[in-house]
């Protein structure tokens, strides 16, 4: 690896990973802004922001930013999540400094046209029905509510039907200039990219971007409880979990590796027991969540409704005996799992 990192001086950072047997490169904008960083009135709105990045700037149509990248065989994207959102481009070698400059244009320049943000607000509006529609994805926005109760870190990343069409073109704008700011900001490349020639675009195309100036977001306060919703599906969703560690924080890599031995595969314990032995699931896993200041863990299944009285003993019980039974066998297992899929995925420059 080749990793070099610059930071501009308004506290952008540039960082690049130059893989030069590749003819292509994947860059990104990624932004220390996401759920959490919304008040209570913008639930939602860091989502909103990223379907509106494509839909228009000053100086380009929505059909002109689709037309830019795909003439060039490229493709454009985005993502929200609680802590930061991204956006992102994947491009031959010689088009770098085309996605920069999109990417720059889209961040700085978007119009925010009050037909299309209409139109965009509709459309969550159904991603919002759909989410709730599927208990897979429901279930877990109902596991982080619980944890944290009343706090934007707790709040789905999607917003509600209303937060949503209460949303208009000067509050999005608003967001954007109290988030978007220099020292929140990464622009990352990977694949045949020259590093030098990428920070003098960025010093270039994101010079007028405020330096600093995003308030830091609400503290994260783990509090637990219950949440539940009586449907009627034919499985009952379940997560059950317990706070976690925060990324930067001691327990952070053995969380990550205990979640792997209790259900990280077809070998893990939570599998071999509730799966393989009892026949109680089709899919249990155990996951590990770490946000800048809190993290949690959890164990996530579907059931049949006569078997969820069997199924939960089962998971506590396997809880329990993992604090007093984990072999090394079973660390260095985890450790070679996780260590063989950060390697492979270092080969791919999206990853």
């Amino acid at each position: 690896m080749s990793v070099q990192s610059t930071t501009l001086d308004n506290g952008m950072v540039v960082l690049t990973d130059d893989m030069p047997h590749l003819e292509s490169a994947s860059l990104g904008v990624w932004v220390k802004a996401g759920a959490r960083s919304e008040r209570k009135a913008e639930h939602g709105i860091s989502h909103l922001l990223e379907h509106m990045a494509f839909k228009g700037t000053k100086t380009r149509t929505s059909l002109q930013i689709a037309e830019a990248i795909e003439n060039v065989g490229g493709d454009l994207n985005a993502a929200t999540s609680i802590e930061h959102t991204g956006y992102f481009a994947r491009v031959l070698k010689d088009d770098v400094v085309l996605a920069a400059d999109i990417l720059a244009d889209i961040l700085q320049n978007s119009n925010f046209d009050e037909e299309e943000l209409a139109r965009e607000q509709q459309v969550i509006v159904q991603e919002i029905g759909a989410a709730r529609d599927n208990p897979d994805d429901h279930v877990f926005d109902l596991f982080q509510q619980a944890a944290y109760p009343t706090q934007p870190i707790g709040r789905t990343i999607l917003g509600t039907v209303d937060s949503v069409r209460g949303f208009n073109p000067d509050m999005v704008r608003k967001y954007m200039r109290r988030n978007y700011v220099g020292d929140h900001m990464v622009i990352s490349a990977a694949g045949n990219v020259d590093h030098d020639g990428l920070v003098e675009v960025a010093r270039q195309r994101f010079a007028d971007l405020a330096p600093n100036g995003a308030p830091a977001p609400q503290r994260a306060e783990y509090q637990g409880g219950q949440e539940r919703l009586i449907s009627d599906h034919e499985q009952a969703h379940i997560v059950l979990g317990f706070e976690g560690r925060a990324y930067n924080s001691d327990g952070f890599y053995a969380a990550q590796v205990l979640a792997s031995i209790l259900g990280g595969g077809m070998s893990s314990r939570l599998f071999q027991e509730v799966r393989e032995k009892r026949g109680l699931c089709y899919s249990v896993y155990a996951f590990h969540w770490a946000f800048a200041d809190s993290g949690v863990f959890g164990v996530a299944a579907a059931t049949g409704e006569e078997e969820v009285g069997e199924l939960v003993p089962v998971v506590l019980d396997e809880l329990r005996r993992a604090t007093e039974t984990i072999t090394d066998e079973e660390v260095v297992r985890v450790r070679n799992q996780i260590r063989a899929g950060l390697l492979m995925s270092l080969e791919s420059p999206s990853a």
